[in-house]
């Protein structure tokens, strides 16, 4: 299988020292990684979500000021996690592309690079109902969601509380006190039964966990949240957490 260096990327950086976390998902195992990514060792399955390509040239366009080089950036830290974890199955949750235009800008070398991390493996595009129609280019299986060993994954979290589901979309991200200095990062936040990971385009933010758009989400308010480091993931107790304000 394609390995970063076939991509035409640098070799990739040592990754001793890094430290994933394991969540338990109706008793299955996922590890947690520190690039936002999700693996699933018993099925040998990556889950990655909303990697919003082309964001930055679709800014660019408009005059924003944001380099336009996400794409590549998001695809090298991609073929950098799949080196890590060698998957027989990819599932992107939704938010692949930007907008509707973006595919088409995204240039012939990195869909290239795309076309080569799909090699070997089975992958699938979990889209979103509102979302842009992905090109016929991309490869792969395009589906509203999709159903793994009794696992449903899916873009947007269902309403209200739920089990046996992962998902994407809301971009969750935690605040705390580390050391006497506020720390606001990614995270990947679980109940036990429902996972919502983190979004893994380069130029995605997050929305704070204590946030009212993941008040339903988790049966009596209860969860745990993972925050990402550079090189590790930490798991945090609900009551560590703080809101954006103050």
């Amino acid at each position: 299988m394609a390995r970063q260096t076939d991509m035409g990327f640098e070799a990739p950086h040592p990754i001793a020292g890094k430290q994933s976390e394991y969540i338990l998902v109706c008793g299955n195992h996922f590890t947690a990684d520190p690039s936002g990514a999700l693996y699933w060792p018993g099925q040998r399955t990556l889950v990655v979500s909303d990697l919003c390509l082309e964001k930055g040239s679709a800014k660019a366009a408009k005059d924003r000021l944001l380099p336009p080089y996400d794409a590549r950036s998001t695809l090298r830290r991609l073929a950098a996690v799949m080196d890590r974890y060698d998957p027989d199955r990819v599932i992107v949750l939704g938010d692949s592309f930007h907008d509707q235009a973006a595919a088409d800008a995204m240039s012939r070398t990195d869909r290239n690079k795309l076309s080569i991390l799909r090699q070997g493996r089975e992958w699938y595009w979990v889209t979103e109902n509102f979302g842009p129609d992905l090109p016929d280019w991309l490869g792969g299986v395009v589906c509203p969601a999709l159903t793994l060993e009794g696992i449903k994954f899916r873009h947007e979290p269902s309403n209200g509380f739920s089990s046996h589901e992962i998902a994407g979309s809301l971009h969750p991200a935690a605040r705390l006190t580390r050391h006497g200095k506020k720390v606001r990062r990614k995270c990947f936040i679980s109940d036990g039964v429902r996972l919502v990971v983190p979004a893994f385009g380069v130029y995605e933010g997050g929305l704070n966990v204590l946030e009212t758009a993941f008040a339903d989400l988790f049966q009596d308010g209860d969860f745990h949240v993972w925050m990402l480091g550079q090189k590790q993931v930490y798991p945090v107790s609900k009551d560590q957490l703080l809101g954006d304000t103050g």
